[in-house]
């Protein structure tokens, strides 16, 4: 992992106004042009159909020889909305919903359609974490997703679809929902596994030489992990929602795969705990580091200064220059230092401090303290 970054600051969603009306679409001023594409398929065949508004797809999808799938990607029209409103029959909520992309996954069912939300996670080209919210309107021929953006993880689905193998073509747009879902779920996978690769080389780093860059870039992981965590969960409950479901809408043979994809969140759910908890291991590991390298440096510190206090207290004793003769009247002063004008006093001095200090060594090598 590189060096500490500075922390991208987590995307601001515009709130609606307190006690403002239900119901209302909000279209953000930086929402992209909307791209709308059918991808028309059975068992014999497949194409794709561009359309520039979504009254034409009514028109479209009416063809009952046929599975649908509408891709809608950017928001930047309100004409949009009130078209799915009055040509499709879709609730202003559920609109609101679309368009208020802070959602947190859920399963909503209405007469003639199911509303689902799922979070779809992936890095962007920097590498930040993006945390995208995807929509999807299920009917009996129909899937219609919803996206902000046009990046996105579900290529792997639409070339199954060209391929035509497997039961991606015969099984209906309700396997087409657990298809795209399902992949939304394992991309979860590869972000986990980058960041446990992460949090490995954060580790070595901890043995090798720590840094206080170490405990900033676990905390974003971390912070990450949290994220994350406020996804899987509730994906986890849809999942389980549509697995108990009545609607006529979802088959039986959809809920079995949905099984797997409700085991997948199961695993996520407890490899994220696993995460969690190797950063917060990785960051008590540090300040344990730090800490044992504290100590280490206030021992070396205390051994110097308890070799150096008694000659201190010698050198500061024979600094008071109390003479042994007063230098005018030539009388002895018995109470003073008899050393002081002693021929080898100086040297005798030294031989007796350096003979302290090598005992206070030796002592303390004994005691092990320089291990």
């Amino acid at each position: 992992m590189s060096n500490t970054k500075k922390r991208k600051r987590q995307k601001r969603y515009a709130l609606p106004e307190a006690g403002s009306s239900p119901g209302l679409v909000y279209i953000d001023e930086h929402s992209l042009k909307p791209v709308i594409k059918i991808y028309r398929y059975n068992t014999d065949s497949y194409d794709i159909i561009d359309i520039t508004t979504i009254k034409k797809a009514k028109t479209i999808i009416a063809d009952k020889n046929f599975t649908f799938w509408i891709e809608i990607k950017g928001f930047a029209s309100a004409e949009l909305f009130e078209s799915l409103n009055t040509d499709f029959n879709i609730n202003k909520l559920i609109l609101e919903d679309i368009t208020r992309t802070y959602q947190r996954p859920k399963l909503e069912e209405y007469e003639g359609y199911v509303f689902a939300i799922s979070r779809m996670l992936n890095f962007d080209k920097n590498g930040d974490l993006d945390n995208a919210q995807v929509s999807f309107i299920l009917t009996d021929n129909a899937i219609i997703t919803f996206q902000e953006g046009y990046e996105d993880c579900l290529e792997p689905i639409r070339k199954r679809l060209k391929a035509g193998k497997g039961n991606i073509r015969l099984a209906g747009s309700s396997y087409l929902m657990y298809a795209l879902m399902d992949i939304i779920v394992d991309t979860y996978f590869e972000v986990l596994r980058q960041w446990g690769e992460d949090l490995d080389a954060i580790e070595d780093r901890l043995f090798d030489r720590p840094d206080k860059s170490i405990m900033y870039d676990t905390q974003v992981i971390k912070r990450h992990l949290i994220s994350i965590r406020r996804v899987v969960w509730p994906e986890r409950d849809k999942l389980n929602d549509i697995l108990r479901s009545d609607s006529p809408l979802i088959t039986d043979q959809t809920k079995l795969y949905i099984k797997d994809a409700y085991d997948h969140c199961i695993q996520i759910i407890d490899i994220v705990e696993s995460l969690k908890e190797i950063a917060i291991s990785n960051i008590d590991m540090y300040l344990s580091v730090i800490s044992n390298r504290m100590n280490e440096i206030m021992k070396v510190l205390t051994i110097m200064s308890s070799i150096f206090i008694p000659l201190t207290f010698i050198a500061g004793i024979y600094g008071m220059n109390f003479a042994r003769e007063d230098p005018i009247t030539g009388k002895l002063l018995p109470q003073n230092m008899p050393e002081l004008y002693n021929a080898h006093g100086y040297l005798y001095t030294i031989i007796v401090m350096g003979a302290i200090a090598v005992a206070q060594i030796i002592y303390f090598w004994r005691k092990g303290w320089f291990k």
